[in-house]
């Protein structure tokens, strides 16, 4: 499972919270969209996504199901202003705000990213994934101990077992296998 995968499971989800906002067709359109990016068809569920109507396509759930399929695509620039647009519609969620640190991450900006994703740890404070991926960020940079210790708040926020799974498998965390071998 790469990385993204593996950060999208952890993330809390959108969907229970304003799906019901979402009107038809454009429901249909987005979980058209999101079983085509499940079965692995990024251009399948970028079709689906292209059906969507203007107003829809500004809706959380539709900004979310964007955002994947852009990071599916590799398309990061757009991936970014997606994920900028989604903190613009809903602050109050978390993962817009997740979604443009790893869009910076993946531009190959991640001091940019680690420093606008530390900038908002207080406002989504039981939320681990932004824990976890400021330690893969400090890692990649060099910043052995603060990745450790941000790995150890995504413990204490998201337990044990999930987290290590989680590392385990995640390249960006390489130079702390030792670290996480012994969590």
């Amino acid at each position: 499972m790469g990385h993204f995968a593996l950060y999208a499971a952890r993330l809390s989800p959108v969907k229970p919270f304003v799906m019901e906002e979402l009107g038809f067709p454009d429901r249909h359109y987005v979980e058209a969209a999101e079983g085509w990016l499940g079965l692995g068809d990024a251009a399948e569920a970028s079709r689906e996504f292209e059906r969507i109507t203007p107003r829809g396509a500004g809706h959380p759930v539709a900004l979310e199901i964007h955002w994947r399929i852009l990071s599916a695509q590799s398309a990061w620039p757009e991936a970014l202003r997606t994920a900028q647009r989604y903190i613009e519609v809903a602050p109050q969620l978390p993962a817009g705000w997740i979604h443009q640190s790893y869009s910076l991450h993946e531009l190959r900006r991640t001091d940019e990213a680690f420093q606008f994703l530390q900038s908002i740890v207080l406002k989504f404070p039981e939320e681990s994934v932004i824990s976890y991926n400021l330690a893969c960020y400090a890692c990649q940079m060099g910043q052995l101990d603060v990745a450790q210790r941000w790995l150890n708040q995504a413990v204490r926020i998201g337990g044990k077992a999930s987290v290590k799974e989680m590392a385990e498998e995640d390249a960006d965390l390489e130079p702390l296998r030792a670290f996480i071998d012994a969590l």
